[in-house]
């Protein structure tokens, strides 16, 4: 997990880059859409990496997924501390459980 802590404090020092400067700059200046279409774009990279049974493809293709959902957390002033709560409060749950007490 400290490896992600890194990325998430990389991703919110470069928010402030400039957007020619910094790939992380130019999407979040481009906005929640287009990282959200970026997400898209990685899930269905991994997706297909998954489909092949390509293992080098799966982390390659993950690591390129979770990078983009943790831009999108940070576009969103939202930490990976306040998802490790949200995951480790539904451990010792059933999925099942837990996604009836969602549509509650």
């Amino acid at each position: 997990m400290d490896t992600l802590k890194k990325i998430e404090d990389i991703i919110n020092q470069r928010k402030a880059s400039k957007p020619e400067e910094s790939y992380t700059a130019k999407l979040i200046n481009d906005g929640n859409e287009k990282i959200l279409k970026k997400i898209g774009e990685e899930a269905a990279e991994l997706i297909i990496a998954g489909a092949k049974e390509e293992k080098k493809q799966i982390i390659y293709e993950t690591a390129d997924t979770l990078y983009h959902i943790m831009v999108m957390l940070s576009y969103h002033n939202i930490r990976l501390e306040d998802v490790y709560k949200e995951l480790e409060g539904r451990m010792g749950i059933s999925g099942i459980e837990e996604k009836k007490r969602r549509n509650k």
